[in-house]
């Protein structure tokens, strides 16, 4: 059993990316059960991607791509609210009008210039094996963030999962709340998608998330299987990156979105096993 753990105990680069990977699946497993529980699976992917020209961006000029997706996310959320603030179009509809609109603009700016041959994969599918100590004490203080501001505004998150007049009504600002929410979704996104990419990032949100949510029925619970999945989806996919030779980040979410599935249908057994036993029982 050796190869399970020999890897890691002399490889700095798998070493770094573990842990990484262990940061990122805290702060999604934050976020990423109120994305499930507010049904915002669109808004998170649409910001996933909607970033791309704001790398983009940021990389022509010479400045960090960090700072480029900052600007895309913003963008994305700020137009959001411009758009159903000054028409009678929904949410729904702006997302998506941004989501194409900012995707489409990214694909143009990275087909235009030759100097995305090699960064365009990185945008993409992160770069997980290149993590460096200043990543991660940025990743680390990130997730600090995250964790501090899900603490603060539990209360009103969790009254915006099931309805935004009672948040209304028990005092808290649902609308400020909201905007808060999706910033902390922004957050998520921004950071992560140096570690796993921006097209792998809405896995690393949704798939831990959903295993908590079969698994669990109080959010806090549901956040602890969460990071649990994502932690385990992390070790598992750099395993297989490594004796496999397979992309390490895509792995990674491989895993995490396998684990649903096996979760999933070990719940849908369970649940059929019940229903067996009560309809056994009934005269």
């Amino acid at each position: 059993m050796r190869w399970l753990a020999d890897p890691f105990l002399d490889n700095e680069f798998l070493q770094r990316a573990l842990l990484a990977g262990v940061l990122v699946s805290i702060a999604c497993a934050v976020v990423g059960t109120y994305v499930v529980l507010r049904g915002l699976a669109f808004i998170g992917d649409a910001l996933a991607h909607g970033v791309l020209p704001g790398v983009a961006g940021a990389l022509l000029l010479g400045l960090p791509g960090m700072l480029g997706a900052a600007v895309g996310a913003a963008a994305m959320i700020g137009g959001v609210g411009l758009i159903t603030a000054r028409s009678r179009l929904s949410s729904d509809t702006a997302i998506g009008l941004l989501f194409v609109g900012l995707l489409a603009l990214g694909v143009v700016m990275v087909s235009g210039s030759d100097h995305f041959t090699g960064d365009l994969v990185k945008i993409l599918f992160g770069e997980l094996l290149g993590i460096s100590r200043a990543d991660l004490a940025f990743q680390a203080g990130a997730t600090v963030v995250v964790v501090v501001v899900g603490v603060l505004f539990a209360r009103p998150f969790l009254l915006l999962c099931f309805d935004a007049d009672l948040a209304q009504v028990m005092g808290f600002h649902a609308r400020r709340s909201h905007y808060v929410m999706l910033a902390l979704i922004a957050t998520t996104v921004i950071v992560s998608f140096q570690t796993v990419g921006t097209l792998l990032v809405f896995g690393m949100l949704l798939a831990p998330a959903g295993v908590g949510a079969l698994l669990a029925r109080r959010v806090g619970i549901m956040m602890i299987w969460s990071a649990g999945t994502g932690m385990l989806s992390t070790y598992l996919g750099l395993l297989a990156s490594y004796h496999f030779n397979y992309a390490a980040g895509a792995s990674v979410v491989l895993c995490a979105v396998l684990l649903f599935f096996v979760v999933f249908a070990a719940a849908a057994v369970r649940d059929a096993l019940s229903r067996r036993g009560e309809m056994a029982v009934t005269p």
